[in-house]
């Protein structure tokens, strides 16, 4: 079941910065305004043309909110073609019923919906406009009459963290998919609240050893995105358990590490700069002067991410780094490098505690 290396497995692209909402954790910093140098569609349609040229991975159209591009659903029928699966990341409140029809027909595979909160008082209070919550839950039910699979998207904070149960019953009640909740990046207006909003390293580290324990009986999918030592703390619970992670037990969770960027994912702004994920601020080129496949395959950038044994720090003296490799975009807005130790992380490696 294992990829090759380095394989191309998910495109994020940020088609515009474009939102109705005024979301406070928001990474693109969006809002509801134009946003000079977003490609065009025949740019657009090349860019699906060279990914589908050299790789075959998913392909997220995100935004800002992505339904605020009159070309959309031609660029997913265009993806389609070339045989690349789709989905759509959207904020779920400009969905109507001949939105949701056209997003069947479009070829969707699936759809996410931000949900940030079990009530409306929550979820409204993150995503700044009161209403977005029935608003959303409305988007959701219209996709399930379309016989269109979505998901709910949850970010974790301070404010938010103690109504997980509550999001997991709600997404069961109106028939989610999965669940999959983010842990908060400091990019963009996550900057802004990082001091107030982000769980300490010690709630982070109870939060998500509540979550694997939670997996196992949750109704669908629920899993732990952004969110890399997961992968560590999967391995040390089922240690506890007298078991090792396997495909058969664990599912892809046993087959791939936490963070990603730019060994098997990487992020397209809404002006083509390629990036390692969305939340790591570093650009590796751009898809207007390069194709996708020559960046992905030769940026020093990319090629940097994946040596994860020249990570610093604690990270690249822990046992599990092959597993968590640590969140990188973490690491870059706590010291400038992208491949400094984890900050949000409280396991002492065992190298590392022979050193003290």
């Amino acid at each position: 079941m294992k990829m090759a290396p380095d394989t191309l497995r998910l495109v994020f692209w940020e088609l515009t910065k474009r939102c109705n909402l005024r979301c406070v954790h928001c990474r693109a910093e969006a809002d509801d305004s134009l946003f000079a140098g977003e490609l065009d569609t025949a740019a657009a349609l090349r860019v699906v043309d060279d990914i589908a040229a050299f790789a075959n991975p998913i392909l997220v159209l995100t935004g800002g909110e992505p339904l605020y591009r009159a070309d959309l659903f031609e660029i997913a029928r265009h993806a389609a073609s070339k045989g690349l699966r789709t989905a759509l990341a959207t904020n779920g409140t400009l969905i109507d019923a001949g939105i949701a029809r056209v997003i069947r027909e479009a070829g969707f595979g699936r759809a996410s919906i931000s949900i940030d909160g079990s009530n409306a008082a929550s979820h409204d209070g993150f995503r700044g406009i009161p209403g977005s919550f029935e608003r959303a839950l409305g988007g959701a039910r219209l996709l399930l009459e379309e016989g269109v699979e979505f998901q709910f998207n949850t970010t974790i904070t301070r404010r938010n963290v103690g109504e997980i149960e509550g999001v997991l019953r709600l997404a069961e009640e109106r028939g989610a998919k999965a669940l999959h909740v983010f842990m908060l990046v400091p990019v963009g207006c996550g900057v802004e609240i990082a001091e107030s909003d982000m769980l300490s390293r010690e709630k982070y580290e109870e939060v998500l050893a509540w979550l694997y324990h939670r997996t196992k009986d949750a109704p669908f999918e629920f899993k732990a995105t952004c969110a890399p030592h997961y992968y560590r703390i999967m391995r040390q619970e089922a240690k506890k358990e007298g078991r090792t992670v396997s495909f058969e037990t664990d599912g892809m969770a046993a087959m791939t590490r936490g963070c990603l960027a730019g060994s098997g994912v990487c992020f397209i702004s809404h002006r083509g700069d390629v990036q390692p994920c969305g939340y790591l601020p570093l650009v590796a080129g751009n898809v207007l002067e390069r194709p996708l496949a020559e960046i992905w395959e030769k940026s020093e950038l990319f090629a940097r991410l994946r040596k994860i044994d020249d990570l610093g720090g604690k990270c690249g003296l822990c046992e599990y780094r092959a597993f968590c490799a640590g969140c990188r975009a973490r690491a870059y807005y706590d010291t400038g490098d992208c491949m400094a130790e984890e900050p949000y992380c409280v396991y002492v490696p065992k190298r590392a505690g022979s050193r003290e």
